[in-house]
């Protein structure tokens, strides 16, 4: 859910990533979510929780959304963040996850042109993760880019985040960028209730994809939309398309 807060004062972001990192081609657990490239208004504040819980999945660990020894059956997964407007058009942002271990991550979020200048709203994003326990995490630091796209048409929203992600320091360092997508089609019905589908995915490294067989991909039908004043939510149970996908997970944002 989201919380939209007016004209907190400016403050330095650090956070603990409480997680297990996954293998290039996965996909990142604490992120279903599909980012519009709108951005937070200079001077605002947003308060966001991301959560999803694997309720079908894998019994034996390395398999699904889990990395490690650990199994994806029954696990949860939960990241806050906290946004703040920089700029009219750009963000920053800290968040902090839980599964099991830790770590800080930062990001920043920008929209490179108006909203309808442009056949197709076009934005950026990028993050660091730093992962602090090399025991479940070879990865210690981890660069991901992510431009944002969002057409509208009518009702109709259409928006798609490629992804890019790099290990730029620890094991796979000296391998190129993994990719991966997070793609979603909404209907906007009432501003309360907007069902939608969302597309999530990742083929392992660009140069040397995973076989199709351990490749992730979700469907997830969601409905979302703004319950009061800055306090939206979404939900909807997603499922797995792939044998190395988990087969059900739910999530609520």
């Amino acid at each position: 859910m989201r919380i939209t807060l007016l004209r907190l004062i400016p403050i330095g972001f650090l956070a603990v990533l409480l997680c297990s990192g996954r293998p290039a081609g996965q996909i990142d657990p604490w992120e279903f979510e599909v980012l519009p490239y709108a951005t937070e208004q200079r001077g605002m504040i947003e308060l966001e929780s991301n959560n999803a819980v694997v309720t079908n999945g894998h019994s034996q660990g390395g398999n699904g959304t889990a990395a490690g020894t650990f199994r994806s059956q029954s696990i949860g997964y939960n990241a806050d963040e906290l946004t703040y407007g920089l700029t009219d058009r750009i963000e920053a942002a800290a968040y902090l996850t839980f599964a099991e271990f830790g770590g800080p991550a930062t990001n920043s979020t920008c929209m490179l042109s108006k909203h309808a200048t442009l056949p197709v709203d076009l934005g950026w994003y990028a993050a660091f993760e730093w992962h602090k326990t090399p025991q479940f995490d070879n990865a210690d630091l981890i660069l991901e880019l992510k431009p944002t796209l969002e057409k509208d048409l009518g009702r109709l929203s259409l928006v798609a985040n490629p992804v890019f992600e790099k290990v730029l320091l620890g094991r796979g360092h000296d391998q190129g960028f993994a990719f991966g997508y997070r793609n979603g089609v909404y209907f906007k019905w009432t501003e309360w209730f907007s069902p939608g589908i969302e597309f999530y995915g990742g083929i392992g490294l660009i140069d040397d994809n995973d076989p199709l067989s351990r490749q992730q991909h979700y469907i997830f039908p969601v409905i979302q939309g703004e319950l009061l004043e800055g306090l939206e939510y979404s939900l909807g149970p997603g499922f797995g398309l792939t044998r190395g996908s988990d087969h059900v997970i739910m999530k609520l944002t």
